[in-house]
């Protein structure tokens, strides 16, 4: 049944990005990047809904008092990144646009990248990591004014459940370049949709939101640091079944 399931939500999500992808490339030089952003999420949200009504995952956020609700409040999501799920699940439940860091490469992919390279978002050569972090700056700094979130996974990558990955600096870096806070989040998405799997299974991904954390005065590797540990800690209260094997 799962592997059904599993095959039913990727053909959804593939009849469903064409012409959506199709409709951005032709209406984007005609709206604004906000407006064409919350295009691009109500598909993003189709995807996730198809998530919950194909294979039977759901969502269920705490926290979400502690995002900021002034209009132009900046903030740095930085996310637990276990599997696609959070991907497509954040840019979803957000109040804000949002704009993801990524990687260069992934504007390649047909259809759905086609649609991420209209978008406001940062994407970065990765091997030209002085030049790629002074972009980021630059173009997080625009945004954050603009009342637009960044959204980083500092693992870098997605890692399996039950693990760390190693959390890198460069959100806590921007955040204290920009004067925003950083906001940690606890995803536990592997429990539903692990890393790298072709296989889905029904059930609750938990989607936890801290408190935001100032940046201002501090050091990076230190906020990092504090970040990591709430993360994890959430974690493990989360899905303590991972954790205790």
């Amino acid at each position: 049944m799962s592997f059904i399931r599993s095959v039913l939500h990727l053909l959804w999500m593939v009849v469903t990005v064409v012409p959506w992808a199709l409709a951005v490339l032709i209406v984007s030089p005609f709206l604004s990047s906000t407006k064409l952003y919350w295009m691009c999420a109500r598909w993003l949200k189709l995807a996730v809904d198809g998530g919950t009504v194909i294979l039977g995952i759901q969502n269920r956020i705490t926290g979400f008092e502690n995002l900021p609700i002034e209009t132009k409040a900046p903030a740095v999501l930085l996310v637990k990144h276990q599997s696609t799920w959070e991907t497509f699940v954040m840019p979803a439940i957000m109040p804000h646009p949002l704009a993801y860091v990524f990687k260069r490469e992934l504007l390649y992919v047909p259809f759905f990248g086609w649609a991420m390279g209209r978008l406001d978002m940062i994407h970065i050569d990765r091997s030209q990591r002085a030049k790629a972090f002074n972009k980021v700056v630059e173009q997080g700094r625009r945004l954050l004014a603009e009342g637009t979130w960044v959204i980083m996974f500092p693992e870098g990558t997605r890692i399996p459940r039950g693990e760390a990955g190693q959390y890198k600096s460069g959100g806590t870096r921007l955040a204290i370049e920009c004067g925003a806070p950083v906001i940690p989040i606890a995803v536990t998405s592997g429990k539903c949709w692990p890393r790298k799997a072709f296989l889905k299974t029904p059930g609750i991904v938990d989607i936890s939101i801290g408190k935001p954390i100032p940046s201002e005065g501090r050091k990076a590797d230190e906020l990092m640091q504090e970040v990591q540990t709430w993360i994890e800690a959430e974690m493990r209260r989360l899905d303590p079944e991972a954790y205790n094997k």
